[in-house]
This record gives C-alpha cells, structure tokens and sequence, in this order.
C-alpha cells in the first residue's frame, strides 16, 4: 500500500517548496526565457535598438555550416564521453568493491578528481600532453608517435574527452560502488554454487541489478557532456584546432562574447536546451523499458 504524506494546513507545503521553487525560477526559468525572447530579436552592432525578427536566426543557424558541423562534433564527444566514462568508472567500482587491503585508499584517491574544477582538469590534462613540458607528450614521442594537439584534430578530440571522463569518473564510481554494495551476497553466492564463472555471475545478475544505478548515470552523463564541458574545451583546446572540437555549448559562448552575436547565441542555446530535453524525453520514454528495478 502506498504510503502519503497529509499536511493539516494548506499553505504549509508551498511555503517547504517554496525556496526550491524561487531557485528554478531564477536559475532557469528566467534565464530560459531570457535566451528564447533575444533569439527572436535583432540588435544593431551597438546593443542600442532591437527588432523582432522571427525565426530569422534560426533560419542562419541551419544556412551555417560550421553550426552544423558542430552536432556531429557533440554527437562524438557526447557518445564518448558517457560511454567511455561509465565504463571505466564500473571497472572500477568492481575493482573497488572487491579490494580488501587499503580500500579506503583506493577509494579516497579515486573520488579526488571530483573535487577539481571543470577548468582545472581542462588546464591539467594540457600541461601533460603540450609542448614542450607535457609529460604524456614527451613520453609518446619517444614511443615514436608524434602527438600534436594544435593541429590534428582527432588528438584534440581525444584530450578533451580524457579530461572530461576523468573529470567525472568520481561521480560516477560512487553510485556505482553503492549499487554494488546493495546486491545481496547472496544472490553472488548461490550463483557460485551453481557453476557461475565471475564474467556469468556479472552478467546475468550484477549488471541487470545495476540498471537503474546505469539509466540514471546515463541520464546524468549525457547532460554533463552537453553542458559542464564548456570550461575544460575552453582551457584545453578554445574549440581547436580550427572549429573541430567545438561541442553545441562552446559555440553559443563563442558566437555570443567573442563574435558578439547575442542573438545568434540566444537561438543556438534554445536549440541546445530543446535537444537536451528531446535526448531526456527519449531516454526516460524508451530505455528505461530496459531497466529492471
């Protein structure tokens, strides 16, 4: 039977949701409103007079190459990121969990990352792999392989998608690690007995009892690599080189502070918040029919 909460006053549950309530409006709501009222608007190169002009800037978005490019650009380093991410951080947390001697060290050193700005791991993963300083370069070229990042667009790529799964790996190994630590032992054991090798047992049971661990992670990862990533591209590479690892979020900064395209900007940043919650929709709509809870 469902459990529900009754409150003897009416006013009182608004005035515990109000706080909530007042941060989404001013954080989000307004800010969203702000974006979608600029992007149907055209200013002068003074900022002095506006007018309205429709769906005229989305219009430009579509006629622009380099915009478009830049959909395949997130598509990657998206798909990337939260794939990548969430597979290194469940290797790690299996590693994590069945760690006996100095787990809490273990532990400690691999929820560091997340307390590390976005912009300081972009700035710590350049140092290790520039020139002429950068340890991981140093050490390639003399394994014969000539990293430049400056130049070669798939090694961009590839810097900016480390630093942001290292970025993010602590969050993503806690709630693996307390999912794995839920699943009764039990369950672990009478697999044992009845045959099941370590690669069975996680398989057919371990993974599809962290489904719901993984769609939320998914959820959140997709989300972090579409938004969050901004400060590490901005460090590591500034969209780099030419436009090849400029993800949807770089471009409304750079179009709209740099180009001082403000309403150019404010129509890529609807654009950005409508495939978001088209990509959310989609997920809770379909793939959560994968999850067994």
């Amino acid at each position: 039977m469902e459990k529900r909460v009754l409150f003897k006053s009416t006013w009182l549950p608004w005035v515990l949701i109000a706080p909530q309530m007042a941060i989404i409006l001013v954080f989000f709501f307004w800010p969203a409103g702000q974006a979608l009222y600029q992007s149907v608007l055209q200013q002068d190169a003074f900022g002095s007079s506006s007018e309205f002009v429709g769906f005229a800037n989305f219009q430009r978005l579509i006629d622009d190459p380099s915009y478009l490019d830049s959909f395949y650009t997130t598509a990657i380093f998206s798909i990337l990121v939260s794939v990548g991410g969430l597979a290194i951080s469940l290797l790690l947390a299996v590693l994590a969990n069945r760690v006996i001697r100095a787990a809490g060290l273990y532990k400690t050193l691999l929820i560091w990352p997340y307390a590390v700005a976005p912009v300081v791991a972009g700035v710590l993963w350049l140092m290790m792999f520039a020139s002429p300083y950068g340890v991981i370069r140093y050490a390639l070229i003399e394994m014969g392989f000539d990293w430049n990042h400056l130049l070669n667009a798939n090694h961009a790529m590839a810097l900016i998608v480390m630093a942001a799964i290292w970025k993010h790996l602590s969050y993503n190994f806690l709630f693996f690690l307390a999912g794995l630590q839920s699943i009764p032992h039990s369950l672990i054991e009478a697999a044992t007995i009845d045959g099941a090798g370590p690669w069975r047992r996680f398989w057919t049971i371990v993974f599809p009892l962290l489904s719901p661990t993984t769609f939320f992670l998914l959820v959140i990862n997709i989300i972090y690599s579409f938004f969050e990533t901004f400060a590490i591209v901005d460090a590591a590479t500034h969209g780099g080189p030419g436009k090849e690892t400029a993800i949807l979020v770089y471009k409304v900064y750079y179009d709209g502070f740099k180009a001082l395209d403000i309403n150019g900007s404010a129509a890529q940043s609807v654009v950005l918040m409508v495939i978001v919650a088209a990509l959310t929709v989609f997920q809770f709509r379909f793939v959560e029919k994968k999850v067994h809870y």
